[in-house]
């Protein structure tokens, strides 16, 4: 918006409208004329099944159908239940219980502890840094409480995380700034399906302590692991939580969890923030200063989410149905990330590396013209800026095979010198 009548800018930079909500409501609307069979939408970060439905894992909706009234009418304390804040640790850790002080606050999704991680672990005016691919989000957040997101290349050449950038981003900032909150979305990355590897969580951990070894600067790892139930072997993708023990004190860690994707509750907005700490004093202040903020902007969470995650911890075998259910879906979600990657790769249409999850991006130059190209033929995605993010979790396995071509063809009209 250029110009305003009674709102104040207050330095933020707003759109008309939220680029990819907008985009996936031209989908919808192609198909409301056309047909859900002459539409492919890849922009929804939700997972759907091969018909276009959303994924519910019914185990959840089972122990939603049995609350109780006060389960869902009463109030939450502001930090959320005392069960729910144990119960959201085991959720997040599994089997890699943090050999470090934790405390945990509810927040709505992870989007609401993005919010307080950067709100209370940087200063106005301050730059928040992540990878240049990224959730555009967090870029709102950020403007939304006067900072500002600053990026490191995350890939070197060789498609291997590019330690180099990161390294001398974090000392530049730490140059100009009394500390830094960094945000590594992990595992399962959005937008590329990226995942943090332990040579390279080895390697941020080598960087961070160094910066922060003068003892003067303090330094905020956030760790936005939103789509770590889905990632694959939930095993596997928590292995990197010993990495984050024993760091100096001027090292926070805070874990940004999210329900909506591992419980398929999108729309009830729940989450928490997890601190990991060795000194039990910065986990005090953590619960107390965020807190404060939750009060400050949507006063509690909903009670509901809590009961649920709390009911289905408390009876292993409920336990064991969700982890099944879960599992089965993940399935499919993995089989049609690697269909993508495979047909691409057939196709000759170059992919930012992919691991997992919901999302795979395709660079390419001049992104909004391809969009534009891509939904003349029913086909819709987002352009990021420097590629097209394709939603692998919301098209089935059949049209994660045949899209590679078909996008490479769009590029190749936009684009004709692409190689």
């Amino acid at each position: 918006m250029a110009n305003y009548k009674m709102a104040e800018s207050n330095s933020r930079v707003i759109p008309l409208e939220d680029k990819i909500f907008g985009i996936s409501q031209r989908a919808k609307q192609m198909i409301q004329a056309e047909g859900a069979n002459k539409v492919v939408n890849a922009t929804i970060g939700s997972l759907l099944d091969d018909d276009g439905k959303l994924v519910i894992l019914s185990s959840v909706v089972d122990v939603l159908k049995n609350l109780t009234p006060v389960d869902y009418a009463d109030y939450a304390p502001i930090a959320g239940t005392p069960d729910f804040i144990q119960t959201v640790k085991k959720a997040a850790f599994g089997n890699y219980v943090p050999k470090a002080y934790t405390e945990a606050v509810a927040t709505p999704g992870g989007t609401g502890a993005i919010r307080n991680t950067i709100q209370n672990y940087s200063k106005r005016g301050d730059q928040v840094l992540t990878s240049d691919w990224y959730w555009s989000p967090y870029s709102t957040i950020a403007q939304e409480i006067e900072r500002s997101i600053t990026t490191y290349t995350l890939f070197d050449e060789e498609g291997q995380f590019n330690i180099s950038s990161f390294d001398s981003r974090v000392q530049e900032l730490l140059q100009k700034q009394d500390g830094l909150v960094i945000i590594i979305n992990t595992p399962a990355h959005n937008p590329t399906g990226y995942t943090m590897t332990l040579e390279d969580w080895d390697k941020i951990i080598a960087s961070v302590k160094s910066a922060a070894k003068s003892g003067n600067k303090k330094i905020t790892l956030l760790v936005d692991v939103a789509y770590l139930d889905f990632a694959g072997d939930p095993e596997e993708y928590r292995k990197f939580y010993p990495k984050l023990e024993n760091l100096p004190d001027n090292i926070l860690v805070v874990i940004a969890y999210s329900m909506s994707k591992g419980f398929t509750m999108y729309g009830m907005r729940s989450g928490a923030m997890i601190c990991m700490t060795n000194d039990k004093e910065i986990a005090d202040e953590f619960k107390v200063v965020c807190s404060f903020s939750c009060r400050g902007t949507w006063s509690n969470c909903t009670r509901a989410s809590m009961a649920v995650l709390s009911n289905i911890y408390k009876d292993q075998e409920l336990l064991d149905k969700v982890d099944a259910e879960r599992e089965t879906h993940c399935r499919m979600l993995v089989k049609r990330g690697k269909t993508f990657q495979k047909s691409a790769q057939d196709a000759g249409l170059k992919i930012v590396p992919f691991d997992s999850g919901f999302f795979v991006t395709v660079p390419c130059e001049n992104a909004e013209e391809v969009g534009l190209e891509l939904q003349k033929s029913g086909i819709f995605t987002v352009p990021i800026g420097k590629g097209i993010r394709v939603s692998v979790a919301s098209i089935s396995e059949e049209r994660c095979k045949k899209l590679p071509a078909k996008i490479l063809e769009a590029i190749k009209t936009i684009n004709p010198n692409y190689k």
